[in-house]
């Protein structure tokens, strides 16, 4: 039987661990690459995420997999893949 998390529908990312320093919450930095509209140029740009992590196992350099699940708080909206 698949885990809660597999079940579940939504937006998946790949990141980086920035900070483990919050109680049951870590950040993680997700880089994409886009295309500038105008110019062409490809820029880089990092988005943050507040991931809920109950245990507090990830470490800050942890990369992981992230996906999106209903609210949690005001700003975490995603839990930690089973990797």
């Amino acid at each position: 039987m698949p885990s809660k998390v597999e079940q579940k529908k939504g937006r998946t990312w790949k990141g980086v661990v920035v900070s483990d320093k919050m109680n049951k919450t870590s950040v993680v930095a997700v880089e994409s690459i886009r295309k500038h509209p105008l110019y062409g140029k490809f820029m880089k740009r990092t988005k943050r995420f507040k991931v809920h992590d109950p245990e507090n196992i990830h470490k800050t350099g942890d990369k992981v997999t992230i996906v999106e699940t209903r609210p949690i708080s005001k700003d975490k909206n995603f839990v930690f893949t089973d990797n």
